[in-house]
């Protein structure tokens, strides 16, 4: 159904955001081949062109490469590393977990916190703060010192599984959507018009280079391509579920940052069900994604949609996905891409 071996090394691998190189290094492997060109912009955007029928219109698609992470800020008399974040955290995630700092090499360490048994009644009472909590390496200073600095990114360390017909993983969000215009790009037969498959850095925090990869291209139609919460788990209302693993890819009617053109929403809703592909709507109260770049940041703005996937855990180390919606979402996506030609887009 699909490539889990691929997705795994997407998920996998390190790229925190501001510090994509190593995530950029597999997709450049990957999509060039499948595609006219490629180029990467002074931020660190990877932009692969696939010349479509009709070159008198462009269509931007954006995938952010960056996961969340951790910075150094600071290392102690006794070795230990404080950091700040890259990205959103709940702070209780933080605790037990393995990290990677990213230094003259790499060296795995360890989120430390105060023990349970030393605490007062109040510090057990209280919410996690991520200041709570340091880095042990199981060195000291000196030898801490001897290959990390200030500055150096840090990122979570979590190998991928399969778990009944999904996979799960540390960066579900987003290397999924990375994998999935990947895999779009492979099995791209016509497009309608100049297809620009972004590959963007820095979203985690603040939708940066979809920023300026939008007002370089300056797109005439858009897709976003992001994970989405599927809150489908016990003690949630049906309200609260936004959407729900093995129900099908998403299709974005609005997030906290984007009301997605109800034209290409009508649209995408068409091709879904012309091609029976499995789609739930999603409406998310909170979080954003690149599509708010796509459609804005253009002169007259992009007629603009997006692609979500369905997500359990997310900025988690367990984030889940479920196969068949990534299969479903990579269809979509191939299948608006190729018939743009086909719908009328005049306001009505």
């Amino acid at each position: 159904m699909i490539d889990v071996k691929l997705l795994a090394e997407i998920c996998e691998v390190a790229g925190t955001s501001g510090f994509e190189q190593r995530i950029r290094e597999v997709v450049l492997r990957e999509v060039t081949p499948l595609v006219d060109s490629v180029s990467i912009d002074n931020m660190g955007n990877v932009i692969a062109l696939k010349k479509g029928k009709d070159s008198s219109k462009k269509v931007m698609i954006g995938a952010h490469m960056d996961e969340i992470g951790f910075i150094v800020t600071h290392i102690d008399e006794e070795g230990f590393v404080r950091f700040h974040t890259l990205g959103g955290f709940d702070p209780k995630t933080l605790t037990a977990q393995r990290v990677i700092i990213h230094g003259k090499k790499d060296l795995v360490g360890v989120m430390g916190s105060k023990p349970i048994h030393v605490m007062t009644t109040e510090e057990r009472n209280k919410v996690p703060k991520t200041t709570d909590y340091f880095i042990d390496l199981g060195m000291s200073k000196a030898e801490v010192e001897k290959y990390v600095t200030v500055g150096n990114p840090i990122t979570r360390d979590r190998k991928l599984i399969e778990m009944g017909d999904c996979v799960n993983c540390k960066s579900i969000d987003n290397r999924v959507s990375v994998f999935i215009l990947i895999e779009m790009f492979r099995q791209l037969k016509d497009a309608a018009y100049d297809v620009y498959g972004v590959f963007t850095v820095q979203e985690e925090v603040g939708i940066r280079g979809a920023s300026v990869a939008a007002q370089s291209i300056q797109p005439d139609f858009g897709f976003g391509l992001d994970t989405t919460i599927a809150f489908d788990v016990p003690g949630a209302s049906s309200h609260e579920k936004v959407t729900e693993l093995g129900k099908g890819t998403a299709i974005k009617i609005m997030d906290s940052s984007t009301i997605c053109d109800y034209r290409m929403v009508n649209y995408m809703k068409e091709v879904a069900n012309k091609n029976k592909i499995t789609w739930q709507p999603e409406i998310l109260t909170a979080g954003g994604t690149d599509t708010k770049a796509i459609q804005q940041m253009t002169a007259g703005g992009s007629i603009a949609g997006a692609v979500s996937i369905p997500t359990r855990h997310i900025h988690q180390v367990i984030e889940m996905a479920h196969k068949k919606d990534i299969r479903d979402s990579i269809d979509l996506l191939q299948l608006c891409v190729e018939n743009l030609d086909q719908y009328n887009w005049s306001f009505n």
